[in-house]
């Protein structure tokens, strides 16, 4: 059976602006769909990525969640028991950082709208930094990575969580019969958006795979880059460092 793949999200005229719209309209549902449409799984995706982070050596320091969007990870780093430093997390959709607010009560936890692209934070300000599930979504990837490279202190680590193809084909063909034909339908029936969940798997398989990921970190001057598969690789787990 041939699979017809949805439209690039390239595609759209003005990427950024729908995105920010996007998200903003679907924050009320995000959380729920993003937890039924993983199967839970997702949270043990992001568990694994903050242990990625290492920042366990600076316990005390300030770390940086880009692309926030309802503040998982940053209230995942926060939580920890040993933790005692401050997260700052950041999304140019500020419903969903008003939404994530909540489940950061009481952690050292603040937020801030800003595009990933364009920080409004000074060179060598983080001692570690997180990305989930958002850098696909960026207008401009490379921009993207060089800005958080930029933010970020000297050894310090970007640990980037996302969405991948996986490379078993008959796992790879089941995968995308459901992020392009279940997935949209169950996302647009819950969350009440046309095309939210059209665009999302879209811009999975337009992101790009592990391997070149990796490339794109090493191009915007991040070393010791590597990557870790999740579950059959139906996600990644990114690490670099400045």
């Amino acid at each position: 059976m041939t699979l017809a793949p949805p439209a690039p999200p390239e595609a759209h005229p003005d990427k950024r602006r729908y995105v920010r719209e996007m998200f903003a309209a679907i924050a009320p549902r995000y959380d729920l769909l993003n937890h039924v449409l993983s199967l839970n799984i997702d949270r043990a995706w992001r568990r694994q990525a903050v242990d990625q982070l290492g920042w366990e050596r600076r316990a005390g320091g300030l770390y940086f969640d880009a692309c926030a969007g309802t503040l998982d990870l940053a209230a995942e780093l926060a939580g920890r028991r040993a933790f005692s430093g401050r997260v700052v997390g950041a999304d140019f959709a500020a419903p969903m950082l008003r939404l994530g607010m909540g489940k950061v009560a009481g952690l050292p936890v603040g937020a801030t709208a800003a595009d990933t692209v364009d920080l409004p934070f000074r060179e060598a300000t983080f001692d570690g930094a997180t990305v989930g599930f958002g850098l696909r979504n960026l207008e401009d990837l490379d921009a993207g990575l060089r800005e958080l490279r930029r933010v970020l202190k000297p050894d310090a680590r970007l640990v980037i969580l996302d969405f991948t193809t996986p490379p078993s084909a008959p796992v790879r063909t089941l995968y995308l019969f459901y992020f392009r034909r279940i997935l949209p339908l169950v996302g647009r029936l819950v969350s009440g958006h046309p095309t939210a969940y059209a665009y999302l798997p879209a811009s999975v398989e337009a992101f790009p795979a592990p391997d070149a990921l990796a490339r794109r970190m090493e191009g915007a001057g991040f070393g010791a880059c590597g990557f870790r598969l999740l579950t059959g690789g139906i996600a990644a787990i990114h690490w670099g460092k400045r």
